[in-house]
């Protein structure tokens, strides 16, 4: 057992490292207190991730400042999940008045702000029920549950014979679950034996598609509607409209994992909307809960939701009255400041005006919809993490996916000056390897 005086000690510690942060003379270097913290996060936090050599510390809508007080341009946007930009002021003020009453009771109990948001989010979405949970790879986990449930007693597959497809590229998060179903060796090497009961199929491909459920034992396909950590890859136009159609004949569910595409990211309400394709199961996370903190809801009809039974399935923090109340928020703001709107237009406008300035030479794609975009670099000129390192010298902010792509994903709630300004720099960091 820890002892008291232990305990004072560590915190002692802890407030004098913070102390010796704040008080380094900026001599020392332009970033002092920034090289500071980046070194004790390299000292004590496991080394999984390799950022750009920059320290956040405080954001408003689409500028982000970091430690030493330099100002940036946010174009990756927390991975997609800052929406409605940092620190957005109804957001704050739901905080400060759901974090005043109640956090945490778990579903072991009724809680206030629950049956609110699950009809708020089920009359927003047009589905019968929800399931709310955390991460969004706890939504997919939960979707394929579901889904497999469904299979048994529904479709009438033999037991654990069920088997989800997924497309050749997928990325939906890091649990075993997950990673079993990647075919990026980076994400799943050294951590087998790997999940069964999965099966992949080529990306935007309707006969290798066709072909696979035609298997009697498939009880879903789940997908992105435009893969993200893939390098943002937009399937051809009409591809859901066949997915759609190929699930509803040989009575397969589809599984929309919106997590990163939804809540008007790519400039529609969900990326399915683009072509007017209803999923069966609806997964939803990332900026759910104003990326305040973690929240993600799993949507569906009765005929799929009447097997989630009690004891099934759960969660400890799944449905907590904090979440509910700032989801039901955020999906307020996002229709109230008509950010889908937006997203079109300064989606457009980013890949319109990068088309004309950036010679196709050095940046031979450049794709997405809304505010989900990428970039690609030739690696004749520079690699992706180099451009992004030089995108931050210039004053903003983005990060690698997939190979040569950079992705491109500011909150929704950015203003024409700021693209502006934002396609001015990544116009002058490419440029500045030409050759």
């Amino acid at each position: 057992m820890w002892g008291k005086r232990a305990v004072q000690k560590i915190g002692r510690m802890t407030q004098e490292s913070i102390r010796q942060v704040g008080t380094k003379k900026a001599s020392k270097s332009a970033g002092s207190k920034s090289e500071a913290l980046m070194e004790m996060e390299k000292k004590f936090a496991a080394r999984i991730y390799d950022p750009i050599p920059v320290v956040i510390a405080e954001g408003k809508g689409c500028i982000v400042k970091d430690a030493d007080g330099a100002r940036y341009l946010d174009f990756l946007g927390g991975y997609a999940s800052v929406n409605t930009g940092h620190c957005h002021p109804k957001i704050v003020a739901a905080v400060q008045n759901q974090v005043m009453k109640l956090h945490q009771v778990s579903r072991a109990f009724y809680n206030s702000e629950l049956p609110v948001f699950a009809e708020y989010i089920t009359r927003y979405f047009n589905y019968d029920r929800v399931i709310p949970m955390n991460t969004g790879v706890e939504g997919g986990d939960t979707a394929i549950k579901m889904a497999r449930k469904w299979g048994y007693l529904s479709k009438g597959i033999p037991e654990n014979q069920a088997i989800v497809v997924f497309p050749i590229g997928n990325f939906w998060g890091r649990s075993t679950s997950a990673i079993s179903t990647s075919n990026n060796p980076t994400s799943f090497e050294h951590y087998g034996p790997y999940m069964p009961g999965f099966g992949l199929v080529p990306y935007d491909n309707v006969c290798a598609l066709e072909e696979v459920l035609q298997n009697k034992n498939v009880c879903a396909y789940m997908m992105e509607p435009i893969q993200g950590e893939g390098g943002v890859i937009v399937p051809s136009d009409g591809y859901l409209k066949e997915v759609r159609r190929l699930c509803s004949k040989y009575n397969v569910l589809f599984i929309a994992d919106e997590v990163q595409t939804g809540l008007g990211r790519t400039g529609a309400l969900l990326a399915c909307d683009h072509e007017c394709v209803r999923p069966d199961i609806l997964v939803l996370g990332k900026g759910l809960a104003g990326a305040v903190t973690p929240m993600s809801a799993v949507l569906a009809n009765e005929e799929i939701m009447c097997h989630m039974t009690p004891g099934s399935h759960g969660s400890t923090y799944g449905g907590n009255p904090f979440a509910c109340a700032l989801a039901r928020k955020t999906l307020e703001v996002i229709l109230e400041e008509c950010l889908i709107e937006n997203a079109r237009k300064m989606g457009e406008k980013l890949r319109a005006e990068l088309k004309c300035k950036l010679p196709k030479v050095m940046v031979p794609a450049i794709r997405g919809k809304g505010l989900m975009n990428a970039i690609e670099i030739h690696p004749d000129f520079a690699s992706a993490h180099d451009l992004c390192l030089r995108m931050k010298e210039c004053g903003l902010l983005a990060k690698s996916a997939t190979g040569q792509s950079i992705r491109l994903t500011p909150p929704l709630v950015i203003t024409e000056e700021e693209m502006e300004e934002g396609i001015e720099i990544i116009t002058k960091a490419v440029h500045s390897f030409a050759k």
